[in-house]
């Protein structure tokens, strides 16, 4: 039997997230003031790392360097670690993933971000790999070191950066004041509407609706402004063009992978730009949204399909989501066992079927007509022999 390891300070918090990492040989702080006086008291960088329970990629980190001893002492020598849950604290995530938006165009979780002890970012990227492997991309050992060289040569210099950077985030993220008597004058009127019509026609993927390649997000929020912008330009071509924007994706989503045709509701974001291949993690902020697409398409259409989507995905939620003692579960993990007696999860593992369980499940049932009822299922779905799916993706 393996030696359990011992724990760490996040084995008495509360969040699953955190408990998930009580067992890293990392030395782990929750965030707070003893990780903040501990790195100001030796004078050493933060490292942050903001995630969730069920995040794919999250879990894909701890895996390769956090439950990696080589990589947790170079963490635990130079760096004061600190983890927090995004559902705990999604103030701290929002102020950190500003930043990584700003500086490196993106942004996702595992969130890391390299502070000084006033709290001031001064580095921060997503998931990093261990080693320096994948095409040219830094590894998170080399990271790490450099990093820690850096402070150690020149500390004044990374905390002047460290407070520049605060201070332009606060210039950029700013409320403004109370507004004049001629505030409308202020807010974007129809031409920023016309603005934001163009940019979606321009990125709209014709073939199979959404905007922009892979990976492709549902993006309620631009299909409901689209359903608007019709409203608003109704009977003119701009209105039954945002129209077919909206429909065609809504369709294709739908009738895609991801689309769960079997338990019902959406995962996250598809793979592909054919929606065929999902990220199998599933997430109730997305479902709630794109509940309430659907019914709005189906309002505007009368298309019954969309009236379904929305019994599917409800249905969904309230079987798959919904907490025994109330309320609702916020995410469905990518990642699960393969077989019972499997010991390690793999992502979609329970989402996956091969042609022979297909077979055995469905293959003695028939329809009226005497057909198979598997081979119209594998018809319908396009299941082959071989898998209809490259399994290194």
């Amino acid at each position: 039997m393996a030696q359990m390891l011992e724990a760490n300070r996040l084995a008495n918090e509360k969040s699953p997230y955190l408990l998930q990492h009580a067992n890293n040989p990392v030395d782990w702080y929750p965030w707070g003031n003893e990780a903040f006086e501990k790195a100001r008291s030796e004078g050493k960088l933060i490292f942050l790392s903001i995630g969730y329970s069920t995040c794919h990629w999250c879990h894909v980190m701890e895996r390769e360097s956090f439950e990696n001893k080589s990589v947790a002492e170079i963490m635990n020598k130079f760096y004061v670690n600190v983890k927090v849950d995004r559902e705990e604290r999604p103030d701290v995530d929002k102020v950190y993933m500003t930043f990584v938006q700003a500086t490196q165009g993106g942004g996702g979780w595992p969130l890391s971000v390299w502070l000084t002890p006033d709290l001031h970012p001064v580095y921060g990227g997503t998931y990093f790999p261990p080693e320096d492997r994948y095409f040219g991309r830094p590894g998170f050992k080399s990271i790490l070191q450099l990093i820690a060289k850096q402070w150690n040569e020149n500390p004044e210099k990374i905390k002047e950066s460290g407070s520049k950077v605060i201070e332009l985030l606060k210039k950029h993220t700013a409320m403004k004041g109370v507004p004049s008597e001629n505030y409308k004058k202020d807010i974007p009127g129809v031409e920023a509407l016309m603005m934001c019509f163009e940019q979606f026609c321009r990125t709209y993927e014709e073939q199979y609706g959404g905007f922009g390649d892979a990976p492709k997000f549902p993006q309620p929020a631009n299909l409901e402004f689209l359903m608007g912008f019709a409203l608003f330009n109704r009977e003119t071509e701009m209105a039954k063009r945002a129209l077919e924007m909206v429909t065609h994706t809504l369709r294709m989503m739908a009738k895609g992978g991801i689309h769960d045709h079997v338990s019902k509701g959406f995962a996250r974001y598809s793979t592909d730009k054919e929606w065929h291949v999902p990220h199998f993690e599933k997430m109730l902020y997305d479902q709630s949204q794109l509940a309430s697409t659907y019914l709005t398409a189906f309002i505007v259409t009368g298309e019954s399909l969309f009236e379904d989507m929305v019994h599917d995905i409800l249905g969904y939620v309230l079987r798959d989501m919904t907490h025994s003692s109330g309320g609702f579960f916020s995410a469905e993990d990518a990642d699960s066992y393969p077989t019972e007696s499997s010991r390690e999860k793999k992502e979609g593992a329970f989402c996956v079927w091969t042609y022979d369980e297909i077979k055995r499940h469905l293959g003695k049932e028939t329809l009226e007509d005497g057909t198979a009822l598997d081979e119209v299922f594998a018809y319908h779905y396009d299941v082959k022999k071989s898998g209809n799916v490259d399994p290194q993706k």
